[in-house]
């Protein structure tokens, strides 16, 4: 149940804040909701402040993973997102290949696909790397401390300042959003992290540990 409270949380913000402020339109796109709307690259939306989000987002899981370690309760809800980051970029950057769709920088049509390799649209990495960190996060602790589902307005916020600054379409956020949460819940739901058993046995420790 918690599960599906957070994936509809999460897809309904995001879609809710992409389209709400918007009149009607002819969009296109595989779900027809994709259009341009109004460029804005500038104050919360910089492209600044999305790098910020994007890699403070990896630091932090990844820093706290490795300082916690696995024997850690939000140390091993960390590796988890570390676990779900890595799958989901790999994830998208394979369908970024495949489907090579042209960014709104690049066409005014969203029904452009397969159009080379630099023609990488959809879905969106940046959308999913950050769904995909915040979701073992929300599916852990959630119910417990409901404050936690605020975390989900990360990705949310990514995918309304990629759409604003045409890097993106509709779709190719809400999909990337889709695959992060797919992921996340995935890597949520393993006995273990993947990463910690590639890894030396340190990493289950924790650096905090290992200083005490």
């Amino acid at each position: 149940m918690r599960t599906l409270r957070f994936t509809v949380l999460l897809l309904t913000v995001a879609l809710g804040a992409i389209l709400a402020p918007q009149q009607a339109w002819a969009g296109g796109g595989p779900f027809g909701i994709d259009h341009t709307i109004h460029y804005d690259n500038s104050g919360i939306w910089k492209r600044s402040n999305q790098q910020v989000l994007l890699y403070g987002t990896i630091l932090s899981v990844s820093g706290g993973a490795l300082w916690l370690g696995d024997n850690d309760q939000l140390g091993d809800t960390l590796w988890r997102s570390v676990d779900a980051m890595v799958v989901t970029s790999v994830g998208t950057q394979a369908l970024k290949w495949t489907f090579q769709r042209q960014r709104p920088t690049q066409t005014n049509s969203p029904n452009r696909w397969f159009k080379g390799w630099h023609a990488q649209s959809f879905p969106s990495g940046e959308v999913s790397t950050i769904a995909a960190a915040v979701t073992p996060i929300i599916a852990t602790y959630g119910d417990e401390h409901p404050a936690v589902y605020a975390l989900a307005l990360l990705p949310a916020y990514d995918a309304v300042a990629r759409v604003k600054a045409h890097a993106h379409w509709q779709s190719d956020v809400l999909v990337g959003a889709a695959i992060g949460v797919s992921v996340g819940l995935w890597a949520e739901h393993r006995q273990s992290p993947w990463i910690v058993s590639l890894l030396p046995g340190g990493v289950q420790v924790g650096f905090s540990k290992k200083w005490d």
